[in-house]
């Protein structure tokens, strides 16, 4: 701020101080002004996100364009504060991160040169100190592992000669580690970076090594943990209540120079909402087809409840099998509604009779599987039979071919399956367990486009399911992939591969 004795006594040079103050104030409104539109943008996202309105976006999409506007919002309050000669205002909140104990700290003092008294020119000691952390990072490093085995031979017997055996790999004659091999299928399958793109990485440190090296890599990996995934499918066969869904997972077909859908189905379980005592899990399969016999062989000999969205292979295969119940999705029929909720006053009043059973379902969440029931049958079951009563007149008195009337008859198509919830606990209103499950193999789809061949979308489904579960139990599945890939190198018993399962590092 200019004090009176900065002003200059020159008609001219106080002029030139105006014109500049005027600029800086000018340029101090346009990135104030800047960063007020963008603010304002992030917060309409974050309502568009998390109000009712959040179906509308893609939440994929939604944090790609958050971070982009956030980081663009951060450039024009650093302007702002660089072209104020005030004190910046305070920052907004953000999240600045946490920095975990288990970190290694790397401690620098920065000291005064002189510790004279700038006052009398005496010895100044110590009476305190300001400590900050800062997160710093070391780039990937890659170090070289070099294995001696020593041998031995005896001088009075020639022939004798003793030596180590060498330590078994999971690429026998190969240059990476296991943990090299899981960081690569990490990369890949978790965070949906390519090969290519991993080569192009490795590369940057002086690491050369083709793309068709790293496929290789994972081939073998995934050929040691196939059982893995099939015995995970094996436990889900086993459980009383399933769900199921399918992605699409698009394959190169060989000699055409052009794709093919193939199929990704996924089946999955988490008892959690009811308290159950089993560990929640998912499985994937993929299928280069969406044919409706591929369930009935993923699902074996499975005998309980199966949650699922409208497909007809499913009804298909209750129909087929009498040990199996279908428990369908609210969540696929409000979307129904909610495409046509700005059309139709019909759409918007189905709208708000679901919305009750979700408010309901938020209270007993957690509850065992008796309470929830209990509460279902006296707070729900109303709210469910009067829904039916209002979309069966309804539907008297709309065309069948219109939106809403088809969205009335998918309703009411597959109502006993979505009553059901109403007199078992262990069913959930949704199936959006499921469809958490398949999202992260969305995000690799865009990212890698399609699969190379119909093996690769099985060796895709087989690491995928692997790194979910470690997802689900909290646990990191870099460490994970490299403790189990180890055992399996060095000749894990195929009858105890479950005490490999990820649920048995927790805890």
């Amino acid at each position: 701020m200019l004090m009176e004795t900065d002003l200059p006594d020159d008609v001219e040079a106080l002029r030139a101080l105006v014109l500049e103050q005027a600029r800086e104030l000018e340029a101090l409104q346009h990135f104030k002004a800047r960063a007020e539109r963008l603010q304002a943008i992030i917060d309409a996202l974050q309502r568009h996100r998390f109000g009712r309105r959040s179906e509308q976006l893609d939440p994929d999409q939604f944090e790609l364009a958050l971070e982009d506007i956030e980081t663009a919002l951060a450039e024009a309050e650093q302007a702002r504060d660089k072209a104020s000669r005030t004190s910046p205002p305070r920052p907004r909140k953000t999240n600045r991160g946490s920095l975990p104990a288990h970190l290694e700290r790397i401690e620098q003092t920065v000291d005064v040169e002189n510790k004279a008294c700038p006052c009398c020119g005496g010895g100044m000691h110590q009476i305190g100190e300001d400590v900050s952390e800062r997160l710093d990072v070391v780039p990937t490093t890659f170090r070289v592992l070099v294995t001696r085995r020593p041998r031995y031979g005896c001088r009075s017997c020639e022939d004798a000669i003793v030596q180590a055996p060498a330590p078994a790999r999971i690429i026998e004659g190969g240059i990476p580690t296991e943990a090299l091999i899981a960081q690569v299928l990490v990369a890949k399958y978790a965070d949906h970076l390519p090969l290519y793109r991993q080569a192009q990485i490795y590369a940057r440190q002086g690491i050369q090594l083709d793309r068709s090296t790293l496929a290789d890599w994972v081939g073998r990996a995934a050929w040691y943990l196939r059982p893995l995934r099939d015995h995970i499918l094996e436990r889900l066969r086993q459980s009383e209540r399933l769900f199921a869904d399918e992605t699409t997972a698009p394959v190169l077909e060989p000699g055409r120079g052009r794709t093919k859908t193939g199929q990704i189905w996924a089946y999955a379980r988490d008892d959690r909402p009811w308290g159950g005592m089993d560990p929640p899990m998912v499985a994937y399969v993929y299928a280069p087809d969406r044919k409706t016999e591929r369930p009935e062989a993923h699902l074996g000999d499975f005998a309980g409840i199966l949650q699922v969205d409208g497909y007809g292979a499913y009804a298909a295969l209750a129909k087929r099998r009498q040990q199996l119940r279908l428990a369908f999705c609210w969540a696929h029929v409000r979307r129904k509604f909610y495409d046509l909720k700005d059309k139709s006053p019909v759409a918007l009043e189905v709208l708000r009779r679901i919305t009750l059973l979700y408010v309901i379902e938020a209270d007993i969440r957690g509850l065992s599987a008796e309470q929830r029931r209990a509460a279902r049958q006296e707070h729900s079951r109303i709210h469910v039979d009067d829904l039916h009563q209002y979309l069966d007149a309804r539907q008297r008195q709309v065309s069948a071919k219109s939106k809403i009337g088809e969205a009335i008859h998918y309703a009411l198509t597959r109502w006993d399956g979505l009553s059901r919830f109403l007199d078992d606990g262990r069913i959930d209103l949704d199936s959006n367990t499921v469809e958490r499950s398949i999202r992260p193999l969305a995000l690799n789809r865009k990212n890698a486009l399609f699969a190379g061949s119909d093996e690769g979308g099985d060796n895709w489904a087989v690491i995928a399911t692997l790194i979910e579960n470690c997802k689900l139990c909290g646990i990191n599945p870099h460490t994970w992939l490299t403790e189990t890939l180890t055992k399996l190198a060095n000749g894990h018993h195929a009858n105890r591969i479950g005490e490999l399962m990820p649920w048995g590092n927790v805890g």
